[in-house]
């Protein structure tokens, strides 16, 4: 079907801190997490990462966002959701688009169950299904 992105899931394991650890223990874990996000990125990968300064938008925007990705030739996204660290700002600057579900903080779990309805969703919206209303 035309407008259509194709849809894998990697999901990465967290680095495992102590409780209370300092700053540097926290970027040190964060600048790990983005390497090995940085280096399985299929290289025409669409960047998508999910982040509190990300841009919010409605179902109907991120349909269409989605469908012209696929139009200009992209048919592979990568979207990223952080631990409960975030994601360090050298994958934040890689990103095509900075997407934000809310202001408020979601757990990862939460996160990727609300990203993955969405995509279904979006889907739905492109085929004009019933789904949608």
């Amino acid at each position: 079907m035309q407008g259509r992105v194709n849809l894998t899931i990697t999901e990465l394991p967290e680095t495992r801190l102590q409780d209370n650890p300092s700053p540097a223990e926290i970027e040190k874990a964060l600048q790990k997490e983005a390497l090995d996000i940085l280096t399985r990125l299929e290289p025409k990968s669409r960047l998508m990462v999910l982040c509190i300064e990300g841009k919010e938008m409605d179902s109907e925007a991120f349909s269409l966002y989605m469908a012209e990705q696929a139009l200009h030739g992209c048919s592979h996204c990568t979207f990223v959701i952080g631990g409960s660290f975030g994601i360090h700002d050298s994958v934040k600057e890689k990103a095509h688009y900075k997407l934000s579900f809310s202001k408020m903080t979601l757990p990862h779990a939460l996160a990727r169950v609300v990203l993955l309805e969405q995509l279904y969703r979006a889907d739905s919206i492109q085929r004009k299904e019933k789904y949608h209303k």
